[in-house]
């Protein structure tokens, strides 16, 4: 997928039913809708009321799921789940859901989000004799569930959540029950919908859209959802904290037809676009943006503006998604069979290239070369986000200040380094109001860390690189 060259991956995507004859078929076709969210392994567990079974894989959800799989896979109740590898890495083992079987019965766990005290968790775990099998942070949960002492699987995972630290947002399930939490600050968007008598949940709207459900409501931070044959309800398991969903899901991860936490993403990147031309306007022919989630902010910095929107790069959907080669060589050849300019368009023009972000800088420098051997006269790089700074601890696989160039360079060197005529970032002021999130809480209830170094929860020490900084 695009995201590999992008720089930027978010771990994961969760999708969940209750209710539905055909639960299984349900989740796999919201797990398309998330797919963007992870691209390395897909997984569905379901329930039938009596015992659990799972079918997942390496790859895409297609590349994983065949017909006759589904068609194994009976039951009313299931969870899905999308992964991109960032802590714990890949590997079959660390694909989810997770499902352990005991004595009591089955538990399927999915997770969205990282945990920055998973660490020491793991070592509390291993000291009083539990053995992991994968190397993922959220089998954590499973051995605090059946450590905590508690009867019912709800007292259970309260107890086990109230330990947990980070950015989680989990579907749980047993024979009996789908239960879904977010961690108390937010970090991670989760929601609710109805699909005739049957509850889904998602970690996008997106994925109401595509199975035909009608969203209700998000799941509130430090909030417990219990779904069953009787209904839903609702239980706190700690007191909230003030809200910190990831911007980064406004700027980049969430899909442009989502809304996340009451505010559609189309809508607030191309108002970032907008407030980036207020911010840093430049005399130009056209504007173009980075296929495919810059797009929305190019259409809204052009609309603010005045100057043409234009497709001046075209995204090639065909390519495989294994392409990328080690060598540098292949890897600038891979950047030209996944984009390419549109000569016609930007041939003796001065071009305006919006981009979403910068994590490391390489690709934005093969845009700009690109789009210089296709004739353009001048190129103006302007990003709809804050330069990045700091490492995400919670989910985004950023985790050092060494890989990120706007750690290591002043703006006017990154523009050097990109070989473009100017360069510009919104500024984290122009961010909150560019996506508009009506909220009284701190930064617009947004977390900023990786634009400001300012960490919504405690950063264990045994979570950070060598080289991260906090």
């Amino acid at each position: 997928m695009f995201a590999e060259i992008k720089g930027l991956n978010e771990e994961c995507g969760v999708f969940a039913v209750w209710g539905h004859k055909d639960a299984a078929q349900i989740t796999y076709y919201g797990l398309h809708s998330l797919q963007h969210r992870g691209q390395e392994g897909a997984g569905i567990v379901v329930t039938d009321g009596e015992q659990l079974s799972v079918h997942k894989g390496m790859g895409l959800v297609n590349e994983v799921f065949r017909p006759e799989d589904l068609t194994l896979l009976h039951g009313k109740g299931a969870i899905g789940h999308v992964r991109y590898a960032t802590a714990g890495g890949g590997g079959f083992a660390n694909v989810q859901p997770l499902l352990f079987r005991s004595q009591r019965g089955g538990l399927a766990l999915a997770h969205n989000g990282n945990l920055v005290n998973a660490n020491n968790l793991k070592h509390q775990l291993e000291g009083q004799g539990s053995i992991f099998q994968s190397t993922s942070d959220t089998e954590v949960l499973a051995h605090l569930i059946k450590r905590s002492g508690y009867y019912t699987l709800e007292d259970q995972l309260k107890n086990a959540l109230s330990m947990l630290k980070g950015a989680y947002a989990f579907a749980v399930m047993n024979e009996t029950q789908l239960m879904v939490a977010l961690d108390p600050n937010g970090l991670r968007p989760l929601s609710i919908g109805r699909l005739g008598d049957a509850y889904v949940v998602a970690s996008e709207t997106c994925a109401f859209d595509i199975i035909g459900a009608e969203y209700e409501r998000d799941v509130q931070p430090g909030e417990l959802v219990i779904i069953d044959d009787n209904g839903l309800r609702s239980e706190r398991f700690v007191s909230s904290q003030p809200r910190a969903i990831c911007s980064m899901e406004y700027v980049y991860f969430a899909r442009p037809d989502s809304n996340v936490d009451g505010v559609n993403v189309h809508t607030a990147r191309k108002n970032l676009g907008k407030q980036l031309a207020y911010e840093a306007p430049v005399e130009a022919d056209v504007v173009t943006g980075v296929p495919d989630s810059s797009i929305s902010a190019a259409i809204g910095y052009a609309e603010q503006t005045g100057i043409p929107y234009e497709l001046g790069l075209i995204k090639n959907r065909y390519v495989g998604r294994t392409f990328i080669q080690p060598s540098q060589e292949l890897r600038e050849q891979g950047v030209k069979m996944k984009l390419s300019a549109v000569r016609g368009v930007v041939e003796g023009k001065r071009v305006v290239m919006i981009d979403d972000s910068i994590v490391r800088g390489t690709t934005s420098r093969r845009i700009v070369r690109m789009l210089r051997e296709a004739g353009a006269k001048e190129v103006h790089v302007r990003i709809s986000s804050p330069p990045i700074k700091n490492p995400c601890f919670y989910g985004i696989d950023t985790s050092t200040t060494e890989e990120l160039i706007a750690s290591n360079h002043s703006i006017e060197e990154m523009r050097d380094m990109m070989g473009a005529d100017t360069l510009a970032f919104l500024s984290t002021e122009g961010l909150m109001e560019g996506i508009g999130r009506d909220s009284l809480e701190p930064n617009c209830g947004q977390c900023l860390a990786c634009f400001t170094g300012q960490y919504p929860t405690e950063i264990y020490a045994d979570t950070l690189h060598p080289h991260a900084k906090v």
